[in-house]
């Protein structure tokens, strides 16, 4: 072989080569990281199939990680995600203070950042927040309890959700507002929480104030801690503190827990409990008349919220925002998805008929 074609032949072997090593980089490339919090809870692993589905028909790819309730894991999650070159971060933190060194790291990269249903606390490195309405959540839970209540001096039980996360804040405040007037004229007496025994008569309270009651009516999410606490309560409560109780519980969960606490004790006639998230245990809950009302916050909204406003940053266009939350640092633009109460009455047009659940997901349903 002539010297001319060996070399000819040996420049082509290496563009192949070349190109086969591109192409196989730009397969390895993610486009979209998500990240989690855990797989232990339906909502979480729905999500994850509803964010695959929010990207087909689009030429970008998407990674999903798993934090499994460890800031930890969540940092190690966000570092492998930036590793595969991710242009974009949408990351629901385990806990929204510590998250923020694992978003700063992103930030560094040029990666922009969107805290999806929960706010990440006290740094600069967030773009965007894509979120349902929380202190609406909270306003819903409050008002339902008002509306449904019996009578004057009404018993209210207080419980919140985690300290780390800072959706639990907003919910609170949000019932926090509406009930508290009510707390005022007499409708309700706090039952469980001298914290917010002592401040029953401001309407608004600072995070401080905030942080105080939630510190002992906080749940943690935790259905375990929720049954404990709401046994608890139930023990030390005199006679005047049962009978017909409103309970502000602070999602699905902790609600189920805190009422089957609550319809095992004889001494409590009727009660009235909050929720939030649909989830189908409740919902069941909901029709055989053991949990009140649920706000059903409609994730695959949000899911479509966070994926849409990804893809629109990869496309360098500018996400549609529909206001702002201040993160302790800054104020973070967000878009906001509405929250819809259900009860009894409304459970088959909302859930059933927008095909979010199916009938016969459950019994004695009408």
């Amino acid at each position: 072989m002539k010297k001319s074609k060996f070399l000819s032949l040996m420049l082509a072997v290496v563009m192949l080569m070349l190109v086969a090593a591109g192409c196989s980089d730009s397969n390895s490339e993610v486009s979209v990281g998500i990240v989690l919090p855990t797989k232990d809870e339906p909502r979480w692993v729905q999500d994850e199939q509803r964010f695959k589905d929010a990207l087909k028909g689009t030429d970008y790819t998407t990674e999903i990680l798993f934090s499994q309730g460890s800031s930890a894991k969540e940092k190690e999650n966000v570092e492998t995600l930036i590793n595969k070159g991710i242009d974009v971060l949408i990351i629901c933190p385990q806990d929204g203070d510590a998250a923020a060194a694992a978003v700063e790291a992103a930030k560094k990269d040029d990666i922009t950042v969107i805290a999806y249903d929960r706010l990440i606390t006290n740094t600069d490195a967030v773009d965007y927040y894509v979120t349902f309405d929380s202190l609406a959540v909270g306003a819903a839970q409050g008002q339902y309890l008002i509306d449904n209540a019996k009578g004057s001096n009404t018993p209210l039980y207080l419980y919140a959700g985690a300290a780390s996360d800072n959706n639990a804040f907003l919910f609170f405040e949000g019932a926090w507002k509406v009930l508290q007037p009510k707390i005022a004229d007499g409708t309700f007496k706090i039952a469980n929480s001298s914290e917010a025994e002592a401040l029953k008569d401001k309407a608004e309270l600072s995070r401080d104030e905030l942080s105080k009651i939630i510190g002992q009516v906080t749940t943690n999410w935790d259905a375990n801690e929720a049954k404990n606490k709401a046994q608890t309560h139930l023990t030390a409560a005199k006679a005047d503190l049962k009978g017909d109780v409103a309970i502000l519980a602070p999602n699905d969960g902790t609600a189920r827990s805190i009422a089957d606490v609550f319809g095992s004790d004889s001494a409590v006639s009727s009660y009235l409990v909050t929720g939030q998230d649909a989830e189908k245990a409740s919902i069941q809950y909901v029709i055989d008349g053991k949990q009140s009302m649920t706000v059903f916050k409609d994730v695959r909204t949000l899911v479509k919220d966070a994926m849409g406003m990804a893809v629109e940053i990869l496309d360098e266009k500018k996400p549609e925002t529909t206001g702002s939350y201040d993160n302790g640092n800054v104020e973070v633009k967000a878009k906001q998805t509405n929250v819809i109460v259900v009860n009894k009455d409304n459970v088959k047009k909302e859930l059933i008929d927008s095909d979010y659940y199916k009938a016969d997901d459950f019994t004695g349903l009408e």
